[in-house]
Parts: C-alpha cells; structure tokens; sequence
C-alpha cells in the first residue's frame, strides 16, 4: 500500500512539472482548447506507458528510478543543459550548500580503491579537533563497517543533529591497529570564501568558491581582515567557482562597484524584465582589482566578473569562463524532492548574453568537453570604450592558459603518488608522515626527503631517471610540500603551497598597475559622460 501511495505522489509529480512545463514553455501565454486537450492527451498517453511498463517489464519496476533518473530529467533535459530534477537526497545537499551550513563532523572524504579515505577536516571542525588526519581510512562508523558501501552512504553516516555522538574507526598508515575517535557533532559551515591572505606586502588575495546565503558576510569579512582599503592591489580567485545564488552574486559585485551601478538584468517569457543595481556600493574600498577566471568559473561568478568588465573596475585574467546566462528558479516539489528550472536569461550591464550554445551539442560535450572559445554573437562596449564579447562565456582581458603537465608529471598524478591508499599501501606523504617526522610551517622537501622520495618510487615499481627528477625538481618539492603541510595544518596551508608557482596567480600580480589604470580612465569617462547628460538638462 506505501509503495502504491508512493508510486500515485510520483506521477503526480511528474503532471505536475508536465504542467509547469507546458505553461512556461508552450507556444502562447494563454491556454487554448486545443493546447490543453494536447497536455491532457500527453498526460494519458504517459500513465498508459507507465502502467504497461509496470505491468509487463521483464524484471520487477523500481518506479522511484525510473521517474527520478529517467521521465522527469528526460523530460527537462530536452529543454536546457540547467533545468534539472532532484531526488530527495540531491535537493537535501543542494539546499545544504545554498545554507552554506550542514551538521556533522566536519571533513571532506572521497573514494579511493573501494574505501573512504579523509581528504582533510576542516580546520577547527570536531573532525579536526579529534585529530582525524588525511588519508585516514574510515573502516567503520559507529557499528556499521563501510565494507560495500559508497562515499555518499559513508558521508551521510558522518553527518547527523548537532550535539549527537559518532564513533569513527580509521585505519592509519604507520599505525599496527585501528584508532577510534568518538567526536560530537556539531554544525559546519561551508564557507564560500576559502582563504584570504596578502600574497606579498599590501597585495591581498581572496578565493571565493561559490555563491551559498553566507558569501556576502564572508568576503566582507575577508576584506577587512585583509584591511582591504589600505592595500596596493586585491586578486579575487573565481577561478573553479560554479556559481550559486543570484542575489550573492549581485551582493559580492555590489561591494566593487560605485554605487548604483547596473550590475545585472535578467528576463523572461514569464517574468518582466528586473534591474539590479548596487545599492551600498563599495564604500570607499577602490583598490585596484583583478579577478581570476578559467572555464569552470559559471553563473553567479560570471555575473560578478561580467559587471566588473563592463564596467572597467578591475582586469580579468586567466581562461575563458564557461558561459551560463540562464537564471533557474528552484522550487521544492513533494516527498522533498525539487525542480531547477530556467525561468529568464541574464545579461552583463553592457547588454551581453553570455550564454554558450547548446543546442548544437551533446549535454557531454556541453558540460565536460569544450572545443576551443566560440564566435561571439554580439560586440558591445565597456565604460570605459573597451569592446567586450557575448554567447560564448566572458573573455579574459589577459589570457593566461594553465601550464600543461609533462609526461613524467601525469605519470605521477595518473599514479597518485603523493597521496593514495591502495590495499593498505599509501602514497608518499602518507609513507613519509608515518615515520612521525617533526613538522612545522617552514617545512621543505629537503635531500633527505627526496632520498626518501626516489625509494618509494623504485618501492612502487614507478621508473624514472635522474634527468626526471632533476627537470622536476621544483614541481616534485611542491608537491610534497603542499600535502605535507595539508595532512598537519589543513587545508588553506596546503592551498598556499599551490600559489607559489601558480602562473594565473603570478600575472594576476603583475597586471595590478594596468588594473589601476583602467579603472582611474574608466571614472574619468563616467564623469563626463554625467556632466554632459547635466549640462543638456
């Protein structure tokens, strides 16, 4: 009787998004006859095919399966590449990272060779307090061994209401026996700026990772950590950002632009259009600015690097960015499910569209496999008279592509050989910290450690020759440095090991000086084009 009950809320469902679709993206506004007897006739022709498929398939029908990863996302995937169905679970998780809070015990786990292994705690979560390291594998959590079961199952055993207790049994390389740590949970803020630090004297350096409901209060915290009105320069990482909520996108690009500026607009076939403007502008902070892009930088990100460009207030540097310019409303459906669905497109305060095409290729190849920057659709004009691009994602000003990795360093990552767990056999970091050296901040990969170093890859059977090492030799201390101080001090150490040598990173530096320029020409020009509008009224 449940699985039937369950089975009807389902098809439900399905009429209902049936419906939603049909008003939204049906030829006209209004209804018709004949429209409406088309939908009902859809409708009847989809619970016949359901009913059969019920009835007669070879094998017993997982109905939950078949309508949550095949009618429903079929149904929205023949729309956009962004309109999108979630099960209880995805929904649960996106509406953690839109909270930018959950509670549990603060880690980020992944698969490794069919286990579960700590890819670090966050510095100051329960996790970290108990002293959890990465590369520790979770054997069992609590009673229930995490033989068999996913990532996502073990991670959704982790997590938990706040105040509660959870034993967690890791395996530890170095360590004969398992260690047990008894941790109570607690809540667990994701944070959608990263790290925040000066790269050198007076040049500051923020990486913001997404758009969740904290963002605004986190780079606003960040900046005046970093005292952000007394430094020569600010680099703004969006580079890997997809993007997030609208209105913390409009918040972010609001504490950088002057205000009432236009920061973005967005229309639709249902909705008029809307006008976003900064409204507290960046009150006094006009340090010079760049931000860095690459082409997994979508969305809200681009909204923020968008108004920035068009309105010459800092230097895009890096890739180009992916190419999202639809706007998606998420609404809450039953037994807790939920439907993104693409209501209206946005456009950068110089009219651009920056969304890419993708009616012309395979969803794959859309998400995964870009070929090469797009003809832009359109020419517009910066403040400042600058000519910038639409319809393929938002050209850096300065093109800096990622160095490519050589042979002997694929070979490396492909084996991952800084740090993995393989049928009781970790990787070097974890060899190397399992002789209990003493650590600090000031950590490098000294002779001894590469000595080290070249016996664990003739251990692992991984050839190579003196010339290998001695062209890699820059690139293998980092490397080691940063999981080193990764595994001991957490992430952001680790991430600041990553920077040193990060080409974006160094030219974004570089660029500050031109960035100053372009935005003292860009207030210039905004000036006289306000004192002639005042001088013909």
């Amino acid at each position: 009787m449940r699985a039937d009950r369950r089975s009807a809320l389902l098809v439900v469902g399905v009429l209902v998004v049936s419906a939603v679709l049909g008003g939204l993206y049906g030829p006209s506004v209004r209804a018709t006859a004949s429209g409406a007897s088309d939908l009902q006739g859809a409708v009847k022709n989809f619970t016949r095919v359901l009913a059969i498929l019920q009835q007669n398939y070879a094998e017993p029908v997982d109905t939950d399966h078949a309508l949550y990863q095949g009618a429903i996302p079929g149904m929205l995937r023949v729309l956009d590449p962004h309109s999108n169905f979630f099960d209880s679970r995805q929904f649960s998780l996106l509406r953690e990272e839109q909270r930018g809070k959950y509670y549990g015990v603060g880690m980020t786990v992944a698969p490794r060779d069919g286990h579960t292994v700590v890819v670090a705690p966050f510095v100051g979560s329960p996790a970290y307090k108990a002293g959890i390291r990465p590369g520790d594998v979770i054997v069992r959590v609590d009673d229930k061994p995490t033989d068999g079961l996913s990532t996502a199952e073990v991670a959704d055993l982790l997590k938990g209401p706040k105040g509660t207790v959870v034993r967690i049994t890791v395996a530890r390389e170095g360590y004969a026996d398992p260690i047990v740590f008894t941790i109570t949970r607690d809540e667990i803020p994701r944070h959608a700026v990263d790290v925040a630090f000066l790269l050198r004297p007076g040049v500051g350096y923020i990486k913001v990772s997404g758009f969740n409901e904290t963002t605004d209060r986190d780079l606003a915290e960040a900046l005046k950590q970093l005292n952000a009105g007394a430094l020569s320069g600010l680099v703004v990482d969006l580079r890997g950002n997809p993007g997030g909520l609208l209105n913390e996108g409009v918040a972010v690009a609001d504490m950088f632009l002057d205000k009432n500026q236009l920061i973005v607009s967005h229309r639709g076939r249902a909705s008029q259009e809307r006008r976003y403007y900064a409204v507290r502008g960046n009150q006094g902070v006009q340090v010079p600015l760049v931000v860095l892009i690459n082409g997994t930088s979508a969305s809200a990100a681009e909204i923020v690097v968008g108004a920035i460009q068009d309105h010459d207030r800092g230097l895009v540097v890096g890739e180009t960015s992916f190419g999202k310019g639809l706007v998606q409303t998420v609404s809450q459906l039953s037994e807790n499910t939920g439907l993104a669905l693409t209501t209206a497109k946005y456009y950068t305060p110089s009219g651009r569209l920056i969304q890419r095409d993708y009616k012309a290729v395979s969803l794959y190849d859309y998400h995964y496999n870009r070929k090469g920057p797009q003809q832009p659709t359109e020419i517009k004009l910066t403040d400042g008279g600058r000519q910038v691009y639409g319809g393929g994602g938002i050209a850096p000003d300065v093109i800096v592509p990622m160095p490519k990795l050589n042979k002997f360093q694929d070979t490396l990552l492909t084996r991952d050989v800084f740090f993995r767990y393989e049928a009781g056999v970790g990787g070097f970091t974890r060899h190397f910290l399992g002789t209990k050296p003493e650590i600090t901040r000031s950590f490098v990969a000294e002779e001894a450690v590469l000595a080290d170093f070249r016996r664990y890859l003739q251990k692992q059977g991984i050839s190579y020759t003196e010339p290998d090492i001695a062209e890699n030799l820059a690139w293998i201390k980092r490397k080691i440095k940063k999981e080193v101080l990764t595994s001991v001090f957490g992430l952001t150490e680790g991430y600041k090991v990553e920077l040193e040598e990060d080409a974006q990173v160094q030219k974004a530096v570089e660029a500050l000086p031109e960035a100053r320029a372009l935005y003292e020409k860009a207030k210039k020009v905004t000036a006289q084009r306000i004192a002639r509008q005042s001088t013909l009224r």
